[in-house]
């Protein structure tokens, strides 16, 4: 198995029970999630050394988030305590036609002000085969920007493969100062994800004429945007989650990926939504998984899928899914009987 690492920040979510609205709650339901921290609870579970690198707060807040992570068999190793706080992130749950609202309270958070200095980079890509990080990471701040390009050099250095997931937040910078830290961060990844709006916003490629708000993909689109990331980063893989969005509730999901053989697009899952939230980074997860177990592409990218379609029945961030879950979905078996 791959040791895998994974740095950002792992938040407290409070959701509204149900699909009540923020006026209506009287309660939150309370879990830990977070892009990075995702990633790595589900490469946990399908067996891999999975390391999660963050700032926590020396508080009992702190130690409750280590404990989720502990819990999930994610190696905590690196994670170093200080600073003013965890951030929390506030959640409405749409349906039907009404969408997700997600709020932020996450400024002066452990991670928004850690320094590059707080982590040793080279002891913590000692042995290390793959590292992943996402667009939300130095989007938080300055200082997390510093720490996620120390990271980076350091990964490199130590000749790990690297993943983004580009996922652009517009409540936390804008499309103008994304574009300028992640084109400058893009020379060291390998494998790049991202979906239509990432690409755009993010990186300044449009996929052609696709419209998931109207439920509608146009594959040649993609293939063409994914070619041009390609010649212009160097990236060995391309890759875009693809949501057709009908209503909050259902989803149609599906994936693309570029690589060196040619452009791929796996098979299409018909979705009633529990929790979409964490989707993308289960999608993140099953792919490196796939490609670190020497997967082809195409098997890693269904293998991704799968793992991800399955991740929006789960409620909360993580996704509590095996292997053989994953597995069987993806050879087909999506009938959801009963198992006895």
């Amino acid at each position: 198995m791959a040791k895998i690492v994974t740095l950002g920040e792992i938040m407290l979510r409070l959701s509204t029970p149900g699909n009540q609205r923020f006026v209506q709650a009287d309660s939150f339901d309370v879990c830990y999630g977070g892009g990075e921290a995702n990633v790595a609870v589900s490469l946990a579970g399908f067996g891999h050394e999975a390391s999660y690198v963050t700032k926590l707060p020396a508080n009992e807040i702190g130690d409750s988030a280590l404990m989720a992570l502990r819990r999930e068999g994610v190696d905590c190793s690196h994670i170093v305590r200080g600073g003013e706080r965890l951030g929390i992130y506030y959640l409405e749950t749409g349906a039907s036609v009404r969408p997700s609202k997600v709020i932020y309270d996450r400024a002066h958070s452990a991670i928004a002000e850690a320094k590059p200095e707080d982590f040793d980079f080279d002891a913590i890509f000692a042995g290390a085969d793959w590292f992943h990080f996402t667009g939300i990471t130095p989007a938080i701040s300055d200082a997390a920007t510093a720490v996620t390009k120390a990271a980076l050099i350091a990964a490199k250095k130590h000749g790990v493969t690297v993943s983004c997931d580009l996922n652009y937040r517009k409540k936390l910078w804008s499309s103008e100062k994304a574009k300028s830290v992640m084109t400058d961060l893009m020379q060291y990844v390998d494998v790049c994800i991202g979906n239509e709006e990432d690409a755009q916003k993010v990186l300044g490629f449009v996929p052609g004429n696709t419209d998931v708000t109207k439920g509608s993909l146009e594959l040649a689109g993609y293939e063409a945007m994914f070619k041009e990331m390609k010649a212009k980063f160097g990236f060995k893989y391309v890759v875009s989650s693809l949501r057709e969005s009908f209503s909050a509730s259902d989803n149609a999901w599906s994936a693309a990926i570029l690589g060196d053989d040619g452009f791929y697009h796996s098979k299409t899952y018909k979705l009633h939504i529990v929790d979409r939230v964490g989707g993308g980074d289960s999608f993140a997860a099953g792919l490196i998984c796939g490609l670190a177990d020497g997967k082809n592409a195409a098997e890693a990218l269904e293998f991704a899928v799968a793992a991800s379609a399955l991740k929006h029945t789960i409620p909360g961030d993580f996704n509590h899914v095996s292997r053989a879950e994953v597995e069987a979905l993806a050879g087909g078996d999506g009938s959801g009987r009963v198992q006895r």
